[in-house]
Parts: C-alpha cells; sequence; structure tokens
C-alpha cells in the first residue's frame, strides 16, 4: 500500500471507530449511565482491553478508554494531520523539489550560523 493509502485508511479508521463502534467488526462494550456506576470498578478493568461506550436515553454516547489509547490515538491525529499538511503543500506546489546531493536548502541554516 503506498503512503498516502495508508494514511488515509488511518484517518478512515478512526472515523469509522468513532462513528460506528456499536456495529461492525469493533469489539466495544456497551452500557448506559446507571449501569456503568453501579459496576465502575468491572468497567475500568475492562476499559484496558477494548473501549466502552456508555449511551444515554437521549442518544448521547461517550467513550470510555484507556489513557494510553487516547494518548496514541491523539499522536496519530496529530502525525496525521502534519502529513497530510505536507501532501497538499507539495500539490498544490508551495513544497520544493531536492534532488539527492543538492544541499542548496542548507544555505539559509548555515549562513545564520556563521552570523552567531
Amino acid at each position: 500500500m503506498r503512503t498516502v493509502e495508508r494514511h488515509l485508511h488511518k484517518v478512515y479508521s478512526l472515523w469509522y471507530f468513532f462513528n460506528n463502534t456499536s456495529e461492525g467488526g469493533l469489539s466495544v462494550q456497551n452500557t448506559n449511565p446507571k449501569q456503568f456506576r453501579a459496576e465502575l470498578k468491572d468497567y475500568l478493568e475492562l476499559a484496558e482491553k477494548e473501549p466502552i461506550r456508555i449511551q444515554r436515553r437521549s442518544g448521547e454516547s461517550y467513550i470510555l478508554l484507556k489513557e494510553q489509547d487516547y494518548q496514541g490515538l491523539q499522536e496519530e491525529i496529530i502525525s496525521l494531520q502534519r502529513r497530510l499538511l505536507g501532501m497538499s503543500q507539495a500539490i498544490s506546489s508551495k513544497g520544493r523539489d531536492y534532488k539527492t546531493g543538492d544541499h542548496s536548502h542548507l544555505a539559509r541554516l548555515k549562513s545564520k550560523n556563521k552570523k552567531k
């Protein structure tokens, strides 16, 4: 799979996870607030292994994740945003093509170091 396709697949996977956690093949435990409060300790232990969806009668849903998993998702989102920004700049020609062995792009850094 090419790089762009991999990144788009990751973005889709994150979107799918947050929009379809009760359907599909994802392993997500569903509960309601009353049951969640009554069995808090058990749900926290279960959240170590899989996300927990807590759904109110009004239809609002919340996802309980292990903090490490949440941080991993945040890092992945930031990484994907940076990569997509770089790709969009390359497509719109704001980026610059570099050839192997071309160090001219380092000239501005070298001149800054000499001034110091």
